[in-house]
């Protein structure tokens, strides 16, 4: 997908948030984002609504969303 300048940044402070809190690599956090379409249909597909959320919150819900679908850090 092919996403802004906005989007990205907001993508790399998810992927390092997400990173910092389960103490794991920014790259497999990165990876297992990609591989399962969450960074592209949600990180970036909802960052209108998603970019208005607090910091613990979207840590929360993606990595609930990872968990879904099955994908684990």
């Amino acid at each position: 997908m092919i996403c802004n300048d906005a989007q990205l940044k907001f993508s790399i402070f998810v992927i390092n948030q997400i990173a910092q809190t389960v103490n794991k690599p920014t790259a497999i956090v990165f990876n297992s984002l990609d591989e399962s379409g969450i960074l592209d249909d949600y990180i970036i597909g909802c960052y209108d609504v998603l970019h208005t959320l607090g910091r613990e919150y979207l840590v929360e819900d993606i990595t609930e969303f990872l968990h879904d679908r099955g994908v684990t850090l």
